[in-house]
């Protein structure tokens, strides 16, 4: 095991500490104490200062460089107490920081995971199981209800209705047939279809985005930690005293004792516990910060970017309106249909049995019922012949409300089922007349959204920006009803890290909000990205820097304003650390401090500034609204 993977180095030192300061009680000779706490200073320091002196050659040079050289110090000139104290200070700061910014994201491992792998090659009327990397132009695949789109591909034949919400974002399902264009990844829901292969899985829109995850993390620049900032000025400075306390004195001991009270622990420790503590503040909101850099990455954010499906809309399609042509109640229209809509097990058909329960509708049991996949279903409902469906499969149905089905056609646009019903089956006789209608899905927008977009613009945060793959038309519908006047539709995968790229390079700091498949990648290359867990599942939050638990986006603005305050307390901690750190440096260079009580002093200020670091667990004032600082 390299020295530098060794576990436990914090509870390492400490055991040698408290061994060699209860050593009198075992032992006569004061000497073994000094012996103990040689061997664990050799043993753990060594491994700590190796590190540390490695990372300077490849010109790495953080707050750890002055704790190396109190280390090294200690060893050469037999203070092995003081230099166990800057190891305990040095390696419990590093598990700190450890537990705050460890990130294993398996984002493009999940992505991967969940791409096609099989696939149904047509040959000669015989179907052939195949692997997805076998896929070439020209094949034609069958695709099953329940299966992955495995390639980019037009459909030859079949009906279905397809799900390509994890590709596009849109959580309406497309009807596919004949001609239809149909992107790798999207699951195919009620019927089977006929796919001619246009391009290999591997570059198909599935792949692409795979890839464009993982191009997306290898780009993005590490963050600078503010600790390390602060250590810019600071190391040279403590090199400075001990150069100084040198000249002055000619003794060793002076310039080990500049160099202990020195260490930069409000760096190595006061920073990690008070982003910790903000981090713990934002999971007791639900909302989760993979690391300290991403909490300290979100409070320095000046524009917003949002997905639209999802994030800004509820994500589902729900019933918009229903119009009718003769003045039947619209609720007894979708009644009707939702009592046939009871025996399908289409999403749109769900939503329509959901609304009229909604209405609280008395819906009659249909009977005979037949559903043609991918196009509607019919049955009785009380002596009334009903069709529901596509307007091309209730004008087969019944034909006799052809010339009305057309007149509610006019004008109509975006995702719709029709209605009607037939008296030729009893319902004339019974006083039924004939009836059609035209009901209208729509993804409806949040509830109270406008009072995040005002949180936001009093965090400073006043550009805001809706991309999506939805229409324009849609997108820009949303984007007028919250305000937002910069956004775009019909957007690819591509072309959303294209626009946050564009942001980046223009100096902004972006935070992206999205919860698709889609949106992996520009959650990747934004500063920072925040995933809605409710919609995109594991994919999209391991792309994510931030996930929020609650389906809400309106928890954004709360995210930005712990993150802000707990930046705020770990400055205000390494602030007044150092500036202690400072005076200690004096009195040491003029020899007041010995390098043991210099080590004690260095705790006393540790203590101090690691209480004020943990204010940033709990709720404050300062998590009020505040310009970025």
């Amino acid at each position: 095991m390299r020295w530098t993977s060794i576990p436990r180095l914090p509870a390492a030192a400490l055991a040698f500490l408290v061994v060699g300061a209860v050593s009198p009680l075992m032992m006569s000779a004061d000497p073994w104490r000094n012996r103990i706490w040689f061997v664990g200073l050799l043993l753990t320091g060594i491994p700590v200062a190796w590190r540390t002196f490695t990372g300077m050659l490849r010109g790495e040079f953080a707050s750890d460089v002055v704790a190396m050289l109190a280390i090294a110090g200690s060893i050469l000139l037999g203070q092995p107490l003081a230099g166990l104290v800057v190891v305990l200070m040095q390696t419990g700061g590093e598990a700190l920081d450890a537990y705050a910014v460890a990130r294993a994201s398996s984002a493009v491992a999940s992505l991967e995971a969940d791409a096609p792998r099989t696939a149904h090659r047509v040959v000669q009327g015989h179907v052939q199981d195949i692997e997805a990397i076998e896929i070439m132009p020209g094949d034609d695949l069958l695709v099953r209800p329940g299966e992955l789109v495995p390639c980019d591909g037009t459909v030859v034949s079949g009906t279905s209705h397809v799900d390509t919400s994890r590709i596009t974002g849109e959580p309406i399902p497309v009807r596919a047939a004949a001609g239809t264009t149909l992107l790798s990844g999207s699951v195919n829901q009620e019927g089977a279809l006929t796919l001619r292969a246009v391009r290999t899985s591997q570059d198909s829109q599935y792949a692409r985005i795979v890839e464009l995850v993982r191009s997306a993390q290898a780009s993005k620049s590490p963050l600078q930690r503010t600790a390390d900032k602060w250590a810019v000025w600071f190391t040279p400075l403590t090199i400075a005293a001990c150069v100084m306390a040198w000249f002055v004195s000619h003794d060793w001991n002076r310039v080990l004792a500049v160099l202990v009270v020195a260490t930069p622990c409000p760096l190595i420790l006061a920073a990690p516990v008070a982003i910790i503590g903000g981090i713990n503040r934002a999971a007791k909101r639900s909302i989760i910060v993979r690391n300290g850099g991403a909490l300290e990455a979100l409070a320095s954010v000046t524009s917003a970017v949002f997905d639209k499906t999802g994030t800004l809309t509820v994500g589902k399609p729900r019933v918009h309106r229903v119009v009718t042509d003769d003045g039947m109640s619209a609720d007894t229209m979708l009644a009707i249909a939702a009592a046939v809509e009871q025996g399908s097990g289409h999403l749109l058909a769900r939503v329509v049995v959901a609304e009229a329960e909604a209405r609280g509708s008395t819906m009659a049991m249909a009977t005979e019922l037949v559903e043609t996949a991918g196009r509607g279903v019919t049955g009785m409902v009380n002596g009334r012949y009903v069709a529901v469906g596509s307007p091309d499969f209730v004008r087969e149905r019944v034909p006799s409300m052809a010339t009305r089905l057309a007149a509610l056609e006019v004008g109509s646009s975006g995702l719709r089922a029709y209605v009607a019903t037939d008296g030729r089956h009893g319902g004339v006789e019974n006083g039924q007349e004939p009836s059609v209608a035209r009901i209208e899905f729509a993804d409806e927008l949040r509830e109270e959204l406008a009072p995040m977009f005002a949180e936001l613009a009093a965090l400073g945060i006043n550009d805001a920006y809706l991309f999506s793959g939805d229409t324009s038309a849609n997108v820009a519908k949303i984007a007028k009803a919250v305000g937002i006047t910069q956004y775009e539709g019909d957007l690819t995968a591509e072309a959303k890290v294209g626009r946050v790229a564009a942001l980046e390079a223009r100096g902004r700091r972006v935070v992206m909000v999205g919860d698709g498949t889609n949106d992996a990648p520009s959650l990747t290359a934004a500063t920072v990205g925040i995933a809605l867990a409710g919609h995109g599942g594991g994919v999209v939050a391991e792309a994510a820097d931030v996930v929020l638990l609650i389906d809400d986006p309106r928890r954004v603005p709360e995210a930005v304003r712990i993150a802000r305050r707990s930046l705020m307390i770990a400055k205000q901690s390494i602030f007044v650390g150092l500036g202690l750190s400072l005076v200690g440096m004096g009195f040491a260079a003029a020899g007041m401090l010995t390098p043991v009580a210099g080590a004690l002093i260095q705790e006393v200020i540790d203590v101090a500034v690691i209480l004020n670091a943990l204010r940033a667990a709990g709720a404050g004032r300062a998590e009020q609204p505040t310009a970025p600082g």
